[in-house]
């Protein structure tokens, strides 16, 4: 009848059966429920944690509770390594990307005592109310996650076999599109880094097969830095993927979700032939982490966009 395929955002995650079946819960139990077994929704999971952190996470609780008592609960999860810049290129985006996030110092971030919140907060993160122990996991991941897709960094958790994450995410995605699973409508869900994910290989990609729309939670497409590494394919007049993306795209943000709230609109930046085609729509999740792709999920305003999607 129809298909939905997810892809996760940042940082380590529970396995991919697992995860995938939190997010189905989690929509059939919203205010606006949306079982989709019932409905004969079909659906899979465009996993790629794997390929970053050495093992997935055990505690299911972070992704299924509302607590924000731990990294995990603020996709801080598998402890990032920093990353060392390997070009001037490299550093300059890494710099900028951070500078979106704070105004702190390395110095100050890993100090033993936690650091005062500015009274005037330079980054997004710093508006957040909670533990900087805890940001700082989440940083940590956002910078290292980002910086490796978009850059193509060769790599491997734990001395395993080192791969090429950009092509092998690419991969995945393509093959995910294309699976015998799948059938139409089909509807691309993709949150935080999974957003540049979708987005990349739905405009960048001749060989990726179309779907029937798209949706972006909490996503950072509207960072400069990002969009950047997205040319030339990609351009503020005629950024949507028209050719890949037959129906529409909606967005939904939260004006405190750090990962999007400096720039969370994408109407004005992925133009289709020069007139705007996104459809952004504000949302308000619960509690100090924004973020949460579980709080996306819970919004009347997603199940009611993704059933229209589906036609059911």
């Amino acid at each position: 009848m129809a298909h939905v395929t997810f892809i996760h955002g940042i940082a380590n995650k529970p396995p991919a059966p697992e995860l995938l079946r939190i997010w189905r819960n989690t929509i059939a139990n919203a205010s606006d429920p949306l079982p989709l077994g019932d409905l004969g929704v079909s659906s899979s999971l465009v996993y790629w944690a794997d390929l970053l952190y050495e093992q997935p996470e055990t505690d299911l609780s972070a992704y299924e509770g509302v607590l924000e008592n731990t990294a995990e609960a603020i996709d801080g999860g598998g402890d990032a390594p920093a990353v060392t810049p390997m070009s001037p290129e490299e550093a300059a985006f890494l710099e900028g990307l951070r500078h979106e996030m704070t105004g702190l110092s390395d110095l100050e971030l890993e100090a033993e005592d936690a650091p005062a919140v500015p009274t005037q907060p330079q980054g997004a993160l710093e508006r957040v109310p909670l533990p900087w122990f805890i940001k700082r996991r989440f940083l940590k991941a956002f910078l290292r996650d980002v910086h490796h897709y978009l850059f193509d960094v060769t790599y491997a958790p734990g001395g395993g076999t080192p791969v090429p994450i950009q092509q092998t995410i690419r991969r995945r995605f393509l093959d995910a599109l294309e699976a015998p699973i799948v059938t139409r409508p089909h509807i691309v869900v993709s949150h935080s880094m999974g957003t540049v994910i979708a987005y990349d290989c739905l405009k960048r990609l001749p060989d990726c097969v179309p779907v029937d729309g798209l949706i972006t939670l909490g996503s950072p497409l509207g960072l400069d830095e990002v969009q950047d590494k997205l040319q030339p394919e990609w351009s503020r007049s005629d950024g949507f993927p028209q050719t890949k993306v037959a129906g529409r795209w909606a967005n939904l943000f939260d004006r405190l979700d750090p990962v999007c709230g400096f720039d969370p609109k994408l109407a004005n930046d992925f133009r289709r032939g020069g007139s705007a085609a996104v459809e952004d729509t504000a949302v308000q999740n619960d509690g100090a982490w924004r973020h949460s792709i579980t709080k996306y999920l819970r919004q009347p305003e997603f199940n009611r966009t993704l059933r229209e999607l589906l036609r059911l």
